[in-house]
């Protein structure tokens, strides 16, 4: 294989790649969200600056995915903190859980999503739409929410789903230390919102080593939303250098 047509691949293994290069386009995503307050404390201790914790308000997600090109059906599960950035509001993911590999590789390599194995489930149960969280055979997280009981404004749901996000992209050079290391933005782009409902829920999070996700305590359950849409995530874009101490 030739020099020039080895800059043409963005991962490897070069005859058989990780994932497809491919914008993916998300249709019928179904979204289980329970934003939920914490310990102040325990937020500013895993938010990197130059972002700031104003509120100490996590959101708790399940997203089923109908359908996704390069990728298809699969389900993902995480945390995104409520943050801020120059001024400009949005949410730092802090952690991601998805049984799809592909999604994985190009969420991770491609772009800064802090993507990593597990299993996640979104389903209803006897009237209870249900998510759950399982990370190898030990259950981590369990959200409840009423079945469809308030409609939702749809500009509201849009509201939610777009915000700004922001992600921190680490590459370590051969001699282990940090290659890349930026903070990074990204948001939701060509939402048609289907569907959106809101109701009373309940969100449990179980201690676990390599699935922290109760070190951020649920200490009150603030508002649920059960949306599902189409949409297209937008390019990463650096905001902050980390290696030079400079915004971008």
């Amino acid at each position: 294989m030739k020099i020039e047509e080895v800059r043409q691949h963005v991962t490897t293994p070069l005859t058989a790649p990780a994932f497809a290069p491919v914008v993916p386009r998300f249709t019928d995503r179904e979204y289980l969200n329970i934003v939920y307050r914490t310990d102040a404390d325990a937020l500013r201790a895993v938010v990197p600056e130059p972002l700031q914790v104003e509120e100490p308000l996590v959101r708790f997600e399940v997203m089923k995915m109908g359908d996704v090109s390069g990728y298809g059906p699969y389900t993902e599960s995480g945390q995104a903190i409520e943050v801020s950035f120059d001024g400009e509001r949005g949410e730092y993911l802090h952690a991601m859980y998805l049984d799809n590999f592909p999604a994985t590789a190009s969420g991770r390599e491609v772009s800064a999503y802090p993507k990593t194995a597990g299993s996640p489930k979104l389903y209803v149960d006897n009237g209870v739409l249900v998510g759950t969280l399982d990370y190898g055979t030990l259950r981590v997280a369990t959200a409840t929410m009423g079945y469809k009981h308030h409609a939702l404004d749809v500009r509201e749901a849009e509201r939610q789903i777009t915000v700004p996000t922001f992600m921190l992209k680490t590459i370590p050079g051969y001699d282990g230390a940090p290659r890349v290391q930026e903070l990074v933005r990204t948001e939701i782009t060509d939402v048609v919102v289907k569907e959106a409902y809101t109701a009373p829920a309940r969100l449990q999070l179980f201690q676990h080593v390599l699935a922290p996700l109760a070190d951020l305590p649920v200490l009150e359950v603030v508002s649920a939303s059960h949306i599902r849409t189409d949409l297209t995530l937008a390019p990463v874009k650096p905001v902050f250098d980390y290696l030079k101490g400079v915004r971008s």
